[in-house]
């Protein structure tokens, strides 16, 4: 979300002061109206590395766009009026067409999800590629053993048991800096991916009369928790990550890191 310009206190933005201190890659690339996909974030990731002379460090909670820029995730092409078409059929109708297409779609589609079922009918409409084959192929099995297609050291910093305390705590940071202020300018703007961003969705709904600020709060805090709970989920299946404990001194917990990584 930090792609997005004017999405600062939100999405814990490095400050102006914090990014003259290094150079950072992949924020304010866009305004908040447009829709900024994975697979455009890949594309742009990706040439950031390519041009790079030196490690870089890609920081950050999302495993898909982790995963998007140093693993062989493909995505494949999306058309509008192909996917609005397959989306207005029920959730029978998309389980019928696959398995008609494809036999042993059960045995590598999550049927029970609508999400999947529809993005597997729409890639099927526009390639022909069944979700049985796209399960074969060399890519998928380079992806599902974790193979990079670049070097990369992974470490993750687990969150420790004082998570919900620390999570309250950095959410009454951003409203105290302004985060009610900072949604309510961009009200309007905010296209569908931006206005889905955690404490953005809560804050506009607040501001469309749902609820009061402390309620709103509770809201936030509760939605970064289930985020957190969705990234420790996918992050622990990554048998390339090594793991440190938690620590509130950061000298400790880099000095652990660099150690880790013989530097």
């Amino acid at each position: 979300m930090q792609v997005y310009r004017g999405m600062d206190i939100g999405t814990a933005k490095p400050t102006a002061a914090e990014q003259s201190q290094i150079r950072h890659h992949m924020i304010d690339l866009v305004e908040p109206e447009e829709e900024y996909s994975a697979a455009r974030f890949q594309e742009e990731a990706r040439r950031v590395l390519a041009a790079a002379t030196t490690p870089l460090l890609l920081v950050g909670g999302s495993g898909l766009h982790f995963r998007a820029v140093v693993d062989p995730l493909e995505f494949e092409h999306t058309d509008p009026a192909v996917r609005a078409e397959v989306e207005s059929l029920s959730d029978d109708a998309l389980r019928d067409e696959l398995r008609q297409a494809d036999p042993d779609v059960d045995r590598v589609l999550d049927m029970a999800n609508r999400r999947r079922l529809v993005r597997a009918v729409e890639v099927l409409r526009l390639t022909a590629r069944t979700p049985s084959r796209r399960a074969a192929s060399p890519v998928r099995a380079a992806l599902d053993d974790y193979q990079p297609l670049v070097p990369v050291r992974v470490v993750g910093i687990d969150p420790g048991p004082d998570l919900a305390a620390r999570v309250t705590e950095r959410v009454a940071r951003m409203w105290e800096a302004g985060l009610v202020e900072e949604v309510s300018g961009l009200r309007g703007r905010l296209g569908r991916t931006a206005a889905g961003a955690v404490g953005y969705r809560q804050v506009l709904d607040m501001l469309e009369g749902e609820g009061s600020e402390v309620e709103t709060r509770e809201r936030v805090v509760g939605a970064t928790m289930a985020l957190a709970k969705r990234q420790r989920t996918w992050f622990r299946r990554d048998p390339r990550i090594v793991w440190q404990p938690w620590s509130d001194d950061e000298v400790t917990l880099a000095g652990s890191i660099l150690e880790e990584w013989a530097l």
